[in-house]
């Protein structure tokens, strides 16, 4: 397998031009991040040139077009603002050792191949979270949309403060903020086929405001430092250290998660499929060069990916391009960029975060399911009011054992004792006559499904049912899997029965069943001649042991 992407130079004009094109969406977007997240413009700037680059080259799916996101830039923001909190003098400088470690994280999870179990996520849970973020990014918002500066405690500070804010809005820049987003928004759908509504907004309202609000107080970005960025080494501080590995697994699957959805979403328009642990080794590696050189953590971008395959992408070389430009930018036009208003770019970042809520399931969640909506809702509770991972790991825990408790009520009715002729177990003549004869003396244990733990209270009821009798023939013929609760399960029903001096036959086990029920002792129990694959068989040798105890009245077997 080669190391870099796919870098082709059969597709150099479509490349090139989707390459530019998604540098000019990224401009505005990635301006706006570095402005929202606490660490600056600069930062936005060299996060979608770093992780752009790297990730293009490395990854595993040519057309991605990776760059700071919604939901990194949320949880960066939130980094960012506890590490400087705790630690003014060293707290920026471990927010990037913490974009090194997600880096860091991101890369192990590739070399694993654990790219497809990040996924494993209910849609709930993802949606809740998700939509969570985007109401996160839209309350950040709001100070720095009505020209005013973020107030402290974050999201709960700045939900508490809205009627504060609102009575001492500065009117030029809401004004300014609402051009904005009116004119993202409103743009028609032939002119965004050309050029970026962001762009033009951009571009708009930093002209207005030299304009019509010349002499108003406007907060502007200000200079931005030309030239290459000095470069962050790793910084750890022994009372933060677990917080920052934390935020660290935190943050790198926040952005396996946004990567790899982004990069499904590619594999449909190009009709191709991406390799996802190359993928996030790729994604690895722009992280952690992003957090040396002091850029906003990154991820697949949906909008960026989109827009470069739409205008003509095949290949890496266009991520490779987009980032090109963008260090063109950086060293060249910094200056172009001083005037911007900070209300514009807050206009943008809350154009973004209303497109990151999940707008269709938020609207049918609960025509879907009425526990998956509360699971949604909850998780999205949490996300903006207590803890990210708080959020996800309530939203994945109470997901799944629902989901199990689901599975194994389904599966509970596959566990069977029977005694004598049951209509729902498929059962051959010969077999039916044989237990006919048997008189109840002689029991089914039919299982079927996998056997995991949630079947265990199923396999114990059955097993108290468990009449007198002098024959136990245990069928897990259509058991694919046992766990080990199930397995438990299965040696207390085993060992009950030879206590009470019954023979017991094991029929269908696999190899691997098998070897699970000599590791707990089992088949030092019963016979080797009573361990067989033929049901049929094993109840004949049942129904003879009856027979011999003089049980029934003398019919041959």
């Amino acid at each position: 397998m080669s190391i870099t992407n796919q870098i082709r130079f059969n597709n150099l004009k479509g490349d090139i031009f989707g390459g530019v094109t998604a540098a000019i969406v990224s401009l505005p977007l990635a301006l706006a991040f570095g402005v929202a997240s606490g660490i600056g413009p600069i930062g936005g700037l060299y996060g979608a040139i770093c992780v752009g680059f790297f990730a293009a080259l490395f990854g595993g799916t040519p057309t991605l077009i990776s760059e700071p996101t919604g939901p990194m830039t949320v949880v960066m923001t939130a980094i960012v603002a506890s590490l400087t909190a705790s630690n003014p003098e060293q707290g920026l400088a471990m927010a990037f050792t913490v974009v090194m470690l997600a880096g860091l994280f991101q890369i192990i999870f590739g070399i694993f191949k654990l790219g497809k179990y990040v996924t494993l996520m209910p849609y709930s849970v993802i949606s809740g979270f998700m939509s969570g973020i985007g109401v996160i990014l839209i309350i950040l918002q709001i100070a720095p949309f009505l020209g005013q500066a973020p107030p402290k405690g974050g999201v709960l500070g700045t939900f508490m403060a809205i009627p504060q804010l609102l009575a001492n809005v500065n009117p030029p820049e809401a004004i300014l903020g609402a051009l904005t987003v009116a004119i993202i928004f409103l743009m028609p759908k032939k002119l965004k086929k050309i050029v970026p509504p962001q762009l033009i907004a951009l571009i708009v309202g930093t002209v207005i405001s030299l304009t019509v609000f010349q002499g108003a107080d406007i907060r502007r970005i200000g200079a931005i430092p030309v030239g290459l960025p000095p470069l962050q080494l790793p910084t750890f501080s022994a009372d933060q250290i677990t917080v920052m590995f934390v935020d660290g697994v935190m943050l790198g699957m926040l952005g396996c998660i946004d990567t790899l959805l982004t990069a499904v979403v590619a594999d449909s328009l190009t009709r191709t499929e991406h390799k996802s642990d190359k993928e996030l080794i790729g994604q690895g590696i722009g992280n952690i060069v992003s957090g040396i050189c002091g850029g906003l953590p990154g991820a697949g971008a949906t909008m960026g990916t989109v827009v470069n395959i739409q205008t003509g992408a095949t290949s890496a070389l266009s991520g490779l391009t987009r980032a090109l430009v963008l260090l063109v930018v950086v060293l060249g036009a910094a200056k172009l960029t001083e005037p911007i208003p900070m209300a514009v770019l807050a206009g943008i970042a809350l154009k973004v975060g209303i497109d990151i809520l999940d707008w269709s399931f938020l609207k049918r969640s609960h025509k879907v399911s009425v526990k998956g909506s509360l699971i949604m809702y909850g998780v999205l509770f949490l996300t903006v009011f207590v803890d990210l991972i708080v959020a996800v790991g309530v939203g994945v825990f109470i997901a799944n054992i629902l989901t199990i408790e689901r599975l194994s009520s389904l599966q509970s009715a596959g566990v069977k004792l029977i005694s004598d002729t049951d209509d729902e177990v498929l059962l051959s003549e010969e077999e039916k006559q044989l237990l006919d004869r048997g008189k109840g003396r002689v029991l089914l244990f039919c299982l079927s499904g996998p056997m995991i733990f949630g079947l265990s209270k199923a396999i114990s009821r059955e097993h108290n049912a468990m009449k007198d009798a002098d024959a136990l023939v245990m069928d897990l013929t259509a058991v694919p899997m046992l766990g080990v609760t199930a397995s438990l399960a299965i040696e207390n029903a085993i060992r009950d029965a030879c206590d009470k001096g019954l023979q017991v036959y094991i029929v269908g086990a696999s190899t691997k069943i098998q070897q699970r029920l000599q590791k707990l002792g089992l088949l030092d129990l019963i016979a080797p001649e009573h361990i067989s694959d033929d049901r049929t068989a094993a109840l004949r040798q049942a129904v003879a042991v009856v027979d011999n105890k003089g049980i029934l009245s003398g019919v041959p077997v």
